[in-house]
């Protein structure tokens, strides 16, 4: 196995000085503890590499550097096996006198050049990389002639030719704390990820600024016209005008609620405190509220087959699955609002059998369409503009799968939308001991 990858016979820019090497001589495991290998068929050739590299006649290490110490790593690619290539990330090599010596696949898809040309050339040329501001990084950062006691730069942004960026980090590997520098080891990763996630925290601001205008605007207008002017008002007035103050506060309550629940899923801190839940009486009391609220008693179909096993879930949880599915079927569906509660049993995260119950909301509108099934979950996914921060499907499926269930959407009979959940039911190991 070698280090630099696609080389070519160009790349040597000295006769007889070596631009590859294999990694059992760039650094020799001597000291560490063999690994047994299995036996194994006869290795493919090696890939071509320049007539001043001989298997034969392994290059000198420097005179400052013995042999026979580990110290960028490499020997343990040789003992495992483990091709450059195969890292995730980009990585390059440069040796003590600044020569590129390892330049992997990745590293090539990265920056956009190509392996073999790098290979030989002094680092600033292979990786001619800038700042922000337009500085050479190479000669601002001085890897071999700085100061003896840094061991490598933390990741950054930096850009290559033409723009490109990359997210750079290196390491300064020294034979001793404050030798000179024998390998200076460089790892490149796009910064695609990191957009993506910028792109999801600017959405969130632009999404929570937008939510939060609305009602507080609402909030201060009648407040402020309520304080100047209240004896102008009748009674039924002011009455109207708290039951709007107060519509928005909960509003503004509730949108708080879901970003405290966002932060909890992503860092896997959202608690569930289990008690023994009734599935049915939650769904009859929310069918309850909607039709308080206006919505029609006969556009709801209720079907709970019993008996129903235990379930133990957090109530407070529960309700709020069952508020936001049944509050999207109402908003964005059509027709007839069926929820349907069945014992049932399903494979859980270990792969096991386990019993639960099975809640499905499904109403008769147009359903969502196929392309989108896969996004239904994920922040901001909205499937029309009936208004919705975008953020209720994403925190039910957070919650139930806290619960250690299952969520799935697919299309009803009806050709409606069809949200099916199952919780585990079961007493908590700690009351069956």
């Amino acid at each position: 196995m070698t280090v630099g990858t696609n080389s070519s016979p160009g790349a040597a820019k000295a006769a007889g000085a070596p631009v590859l090497a294999t990694v059992s001589q760039l650094a020799a495991p001597a000291a560490r503890v063999p690994v047994q290998q299995p036996q194994e068929a006869p290795a493919a050739p090696p890939r071509a590499r320049p007539a001043a590299a001989s298997a034969s006649a392994p290059p000198s290490p420097p005179a400052s550097a013995p042999a026979s110490e580990d110290t960028d790593g490499l020997g343990e690619y040789a003992a495992l096996g483990i091709d450059p290539d195969d890292l995730p990330d980009g990585l390059v090599i440069a040796d003590a006198t600044g020569r590129v010596i390892c330049f992997n696949s990745a590293a090539a898809r990265i920056t956009a050049l190509v392996a073999g040309e790098a290979l030989g050339l002094g680092i600033e040329r292979a990786l001619p990389l800038e700042d922000l501001e337009g500085r050479r990084w190479w000669a601002l950062t001085d890897p071999y002639g700085g100061l003896a006691t840094r061991r490598g730069q933390p990741e950054r942004n930096l850009l290559l030719p033409g723009g490109r960026e990359v997210l750079v980090s290196a390491r300064y590997v020294r034979t001793h704390p404050k030798g000179p520098v024998r390998r200076l080891v460089v790892t490149l990763r796009g910064t695609e990820a990191r957009r993506r996630t910028e792109r999801s925290h600017a959405e969130l601001i632009a999404t929570v600024a937008h939510e939060l205008r609305s009602p507080l605007t609402s909030v201060k207008g009648f407040t402020a016209t309520l304080l100047a002017k209240w004896e102008r008002f009748t009674d039924d007035q002011k009455r109207l005008m708290l039951e709007t103050v107060d519509a928005d506060a909960n509003r503004v309550t509730r949108l708080i609620t879901e970003l405290l629940d966002i932060s909890r899923i992503d860092s896997g801190r959202l608690e569930v405190r289990r008690q023994p839940v009734d599935i049915s009486t939650a769904v009859g009391r929310h069918v309850q509220a909607l039709t308080a609220n206006g919505q029609a008693p006969e556009r709801f179909l209720v079907s709970v087959s019993r008996p129903l096993p235990d379930c133990w879930a957090d109530p407070d949880k529960i309700d709020q699955i069952l508020g936001n599915l049944l509050e999207n079927a109402v908003r964005h569906g059509e027709g007839t609002v069926t929820i349907d509660v069945t014992p049932t049993s399903f494979a859980n995260a270990a792969g096991k059998t386990e019993k639960g119950t099975a809640v499905t909301v499904t109403d008769e509108g147009p359903g969502i369409p196929e392309e989108s099934m896969g996004r239904v979950f994920t922040r901001f996914w909205r499937g029309s503009k009936r208004g919705g921060t975008g953020l209720g499907l994403y925190i039910v499926k957070g919650i139930v799968e806290a619960h250690g269930g299952t969520i799935k959407v697919g299309r009803g009979p009806g050709g409606g939308a069809e949200f099916r959940f199952i919780l585990p039911v079961g007493a908590p190991a700690y009351l069956t001991q």
